[in-house]
């Protein structure tokens, strides 16, 4: 009987750690294989295609669209930039912002639902029962979550995949994690997107897109400014912790 018991339990974690063990394997093989696919040459020498299919069929090419950017999204496929040019290159900088936006949000989301339905509830649950460090970093995280996740976002350096599955095996709730993702790639979003809006001077002048230009002075400094908000209620509590002591 606890063998069966045994094997039912081990079988079930199984169950649940397949969406995201499909994840890291369609990542992997997509890293290899799609590379040369997925690339700003590529939408280089397809662009009159794209230009013509969007002009006759709208619609379905922001579904399309859409569709194409939530898989690469989810299954951390390489080209997700190259995504984000697309759509400004297809529908400007607005509505190519919102589709792109919408797009990497349900990718994100269904990263972090894979994650947290395969590790997160029982790796939270840990933190949640442990002492010492390991619990004092669980309450700091959950007494500023708001301030985090809009901070993983905001800052260039912090890898999409894993902003969103740190959220997960840290038991962040799914509608905070949607909202703060949505409202936090909005920045990125809107200057990759506008990048895109003029590929069509760049092809013409043989040559390729500043994608450092989230670097640029006049770019870094607004967003380190969100940064510096986002980090403003974590300051504000320690302070106030301080005199309290």
């Amino acid at each position: 009987m606890t063998d069966m018991t045994e094997n039912t339990t081990s079988q079930n974690g199984f169950l649940r750690r397949l969406p995201l063990i499909a994840i890291l394997i369609a990542a992997a093989l997509g890293a290899f294989f799609l590379r040369d696919f997925l690339s700003f040459e590529a939408l280089r020498d397809n662009r009159e295609a794209l230009i013509a299919f969007r002009d006759a069929n709208y619609l379905l090419t922001v579904l399309v669209f859409i569709a194409a950017y939530v898989v690469i999204v989810a299954f951390s496929l390489p080209g997700a930039t190259i995504a984000t040019l697309t759509g400004g290159f297809l529908f400007a900088t607005f509505p190519g912002a919102l589709f792109n936006i919408t797009a990497a949000t349900i990718g994100a989301t269904m990263i972090f639902l894979a994650a947290r339905w395969g590790l997160g509830e029982r790796l939270a649950a840990k933190m949640e029962s442990s002492d010492g460090a390991v619990k004092r970093i669980k309450e700091g995280i959950d007494e500023n979550q708001w301030s985090m996740l809009f901070l993983i976002r905001l800052v260039p350096a912090v890898p999409f995949f894993v902003a969103n599955l740190v959220p997960a095996l840290v038991g962040v709730p799914l509608y905070r994690f949607v909202v703060s993702t949505f409202l936090g790639i909005i920045p990125g979003a809107v200057v990759y997107t506008s990048v895109g809006a003029g590929l069509g001077e760049v092809f013409a002048r043989g040559e390729t897109p500043n994608l450092g230009i989230i670097f640029e002075p006049q770019i870094l400094l607004p967003i380190l400014g969100l940064c510096a908000l986002a980090l403003l209620p974590i300051i504000i509590k320690a302070v106030r912790g301080k005199k309290g002591l």
